[in-house]
């Protein structure tokens, strides 16, 4: 075994780099992961552009599947060899306040993968037990790895949500997120609307298991919903403030708007908005591990699959690049020596 491993590095905002690190034992606790994929998250910017707190230089990536080949003391449950899934969330610590209240996702010394500690751009990571998902076998990495941090997202939301099937459900923005959000609202067994600007996106929107397409530059879509009867819940997965606003009176009494998507822009509602009608607007971070294995159990069962495109892990700066300007369609995937797997169903 080679005592060393590849690694894409960002060593200042907007600098990449290809480095040999040295490959070491986890501690206590952790376990050591062999990388076989590794999703391209817009996330990745707060590492990648420096927009969180950074130690220079850090490996970025937080949709990271590969198999155990090493564990430190005291972890239980895992194996060596046993393929699993790494997201955001970098592991709870299971003694906060928020913790012993069962909030793993909130933790208060919770840390974020590829941003306190090193992610999946690499051949080889580091990470906590206690934020590991399991793999089932129907799903290859390179499909698994969006589901831990784009369909967690969505699933969880959704999962979450006040809605019963049958109920009117919008999805706001068809991408990254929204291709998912979609498919999961329809396998959910609502009547899923989808949102998005222009006549483009409409055919795929149906094709994903969109019952309706509100095209929002040619109507209101406040009033389309309406139209249809109101949604329970509309699930924001577009950043911008505006674009919340825009949406917030097609809810239906008691309906609530879930905004997943994350923008600098402020959200402007009225308050007569909100309390004729007692609607709602909440946000959605992730979900805790087990959330995260009812995500990928329900994407094996039920079919749900991200639109990826894979690239070797030496291409990750064009990858991002892609990413970052909007030309993905619809899931960047990093993948390594160590393999992928199968193919997934929307694999390009």
């Amino acid at each position: 075994m080679s005592a060393t491993y590849k690694a894409i590095q960002v060593t200042k905002p907007g600098e990449f780099e290809t480095v040999m690190k040295p490959l070491v034992d986890p501690d206590p606790g952790q376990v050591r992961i062999r990388v076989e994929a590794c999703g391209v998250c817009h996330s990745d910017a707060g590492t990648v552009d420096g927009s969180f707190p950074i130690d220079w230089p850090r490996v970025p990536g937080h949709e990271v599947v590969g198999r155990i080949d090493a564990i430190g003391a005291g972890v239980q449950r895992w194996a060596v060899g046993q393929r699993v899934g790494v997201g955001f969330l970098g592991g709870s610590c299971g003694y906060c306040d928020l913790c012993r209240d069962g909030d793993l996702v909130n933790c208060r010394n919770q840390e974020f993968t590829g941003i306190h500690r090193d992610g999946g751009y690499a051949e080889v990571m580091i990470a906590k037990a206690s934020g590991l998902m399991s793999i089932p076998n129907e799903l290859s990495s390179a499909a698994a790895a969006p589901l831990l941090c784009a369909g967690l997202t969505t699933f969880n939301a959704l999962r979450n949500a006040p809605a019963k099937a049958g109920d009117l459900v919008a999805v706001l923005g068809i991408g990254g997120l929204g291709h998912l959000g979609v498919q999961y609202a329809r396998h959910m067994g609502f009547e899923v609307v989808a949102i998005a600007r222009g006549t483009d996106a409409a055919e795929l929107a149906k094709k994903l298991g969109a019952h309706h397409y509100i095209d929002s530059a040619a109507t209101n879509p406040a009033e389309a919903l309406q139209a249809l009867g109101g949604a329970k819940v509309i699930l924001i997965t577009a950043s911008g403030g505006k674009t919340v606003a825009a949406t917030f009176k097609g809810l239906r009494p008691d309906g609530v708007s879930i905004d997943v998507g994350v923008g600098p822009e402020p959200i402007e509602i009225t308050s007569p908005d909100l309390i004729f009608g007692e609607r709602k607007i909440a946000g959605s971070l992730t979900g805790n591990p087990a959330t995260g294995d009812a995500t990928l159990r329900f994407s094996a069962l039920s079919g749900v699959a991200a639109m990826i495109e894979t690239v070797p892990l030496d291409q990750a700066a064009a990858a991002y690049a892609k990413m970052m300007a909007g030309k993905a369609r619809l899931r960047m995937v990093l993948v390594t020596n160590n393999g992928a797997g199968r193919s997934a169903p929307w694999h390009s």
